[in-house]
């Protein structure tokens, strides 16, 4: 299972803002396991800590803004998609502003301070959400929608519509984060010249010149009104006449403007707060339509916080029956693990076949069969047991005993029919011959009973 990753160290940044035209700084620092993505306004008393998930979006109208009370921060998403896109888990950002720096518009400033500082992992495994079924958000009076499917890694597909005759239909698309670094991050925002003074007069933009945004004028105006807006923006003047792209560094793609949208798309996912692996599909996409996206994900994943194993029945085992009866003393009617599909230095999974003509149905109850919670806590501490016993020399002389049992629930029933899969999971490493576990045990994608337990493996006489 791969490890969360935090900064190797810190590194700070300075630029002016985009809405503000502040002189800004940020500091990324390095955050322990666990903690995720925290914004800290180091200006202000106190100095606020806002946690960087989808609950806290507070606007979305040009750009995304996170907010704690009347604390705020805002043009995040660069910063965020750099992150995310490069496996970062856990950072905290200091700022000394209500915004980040806009830099020039992209995110490869971000990359590559990142890539010099160098990342470090951590202990704690990165808990990556398996997509499993198809999720989709639609704004119906926008036409935008955003829709997840099953993958084997995380990747995106923006389709963008603009009612402009420079950029009026294109895509872009990331197959692997791996791909970001080089086709998505150097993208920079863009702007339509016609939108320029509908945000100056909102107070926004005021940091906004040709080194950091795409300016795009493909509405002719007067040469008075277009030389008012280079004045508020203390850039050149240019003649009315001429339509196009207004910017010092020329498009790096025809698709750029598209690209930036991706890039946006991955530093508003990181809002949902966990790795996720699947294939987002984007149409018109735009930071409102991703944040109710990173809320609904959000709302998926405390649905189904403990996700089941994937389990393919056509793959040959780890460990079949025989293997394990070589590792356990168990036998009938005790051997409660029918094959091992997984195993690692930390964690384990396995299987059991639930059937109509297990022994204990007899009893319990021959009108209603239900398999007792404590063979379910049993079949857990059995691959548990292969868990430890696999890692050690001649395991064939060495049981394992039961010490300790805490925090058991149990959430459903278990009947014949049921295919049981049990994750189990070191909490701690295997001292003195004493290990402590948390298991699992699901039916299809639900939990359906879990425990920690602390067992100790004894040399058999």
């Amino acid at each position: 299972m791969p490890k969360q990753k935090t900064l190797k160290g810190s590194f700070s940044l300075c630029g002016k803002g985009l809405h503000t035209g502040l002189t800004l700084t940020v500091t990324f620092n390095p955050a322990p396991e666990n903690t995720g993505y925290k914004i800290q306004r180091i200006d202000i008393e106190g100095q606020p800590v806002i946690d960087a998930i989808a609950e806290n979006v507070v606007d979305t109208r040009r750009g995304t803004v996170v907010g704690k009370g009347d604390v705020r921060v805002s043009t995040i998403e660069h910063a965020l998609s750099a992150l995310y896109a490069l496996g970062i888990d856990n950072c905290l950002m200091q700022v000394n502003g209500p915004e980040f720096p806009i830099l020039d518009g992209s995110a490869i400033i971000y990359v590559n301070k990142i890539n010099e500082i160098g990342t470090e992992e951590q202990a704690a495994p990165k808990d990556i959400y398996i997509i499993r079924k198809k999720i989709e958000v639609r704004d119906e009076e926008t036409g935008s929608s955003i829709t997840i499917l099953p993958d084997d890694d995380f990747s995106i597909t923006a389709m963008c519509s603009f009612e402009s005759k420079f950029i009026n239909s294109q895509f872009a698309t990331i197959e692997k984060p791996g791909d970001y670094a080089k086709e998505i991050a150097p993208a920079r925002t863009f702007v339509f010249v016609r939108d320029i003074e509908p945000l100056l007069q909102a107070n926004l933009v005021k940091g906004g010149d040709m080194d950091n945004a795409i300016i795009i004028y493909e509405r002719q105006t007067t040469q008075e009104n277009l030389d008012h807006l280079a004045d508020l923006m203390k850039v050149p003047r240019r003649d009315a006449s001429k339509l196009g792209y207004i910017q010092h560094k020329p498009l790096q793609w025809e698709n750029e403007c598209t690209r930036h949208k991706l890039l946006d798309i991955v530093g508003d996912m990181a809002l949902i707060g966990r790795p996720i692996k699947g294939r987002i599909i984007a149409t018109r996409p735009g930071h409102s339509i991703n944040n109710k996206f990173a809320r609904l994900m959000r709302k998926e994943i405390k649905k189904h916080d403990v996700q089941a194993p994937m389990y393919d029945a056509n793959e040959e085992p780890v460990m079949d029956v025989n293997k394990i009866r070589s590792l356990l003393p168990h036998r009938y009617p005790m051997q409660l693990v029918d094959k091992i599909i997984a195993i690692g230095p930390t964690s384990i999974v396995g299987v059991k076949n639930i059937t109509s003509n297990e022994p204990f149905f007899q009893g319990h109850f021959p009108e209603e069969p239900v398999m007792p919670g404590v063979l379910q806590i049993e079949a857990m501490a059995q691959c548990g047991g292969l868990l430890v016993l696999n890692s050690i020399e001649e395991p064939e002389r060495w049981s394992t005993y039961f010490m300790k049992i805490d925090n058991v629930k149990f959430r459903q029933k278990v009947v014949p029919g049921d295919t049981l899969l049990f994750r189990v999971e070191m909490i701690a490493p295997l001292r003195h011959g004493i290990s402590t576990m948390r298991g699992y045990m699901f039916v299809g994608d639900h939990v359906v009973s879990e425990a920690t337990f602390t067992a100790q493996i004894v040399k058999n006489k």
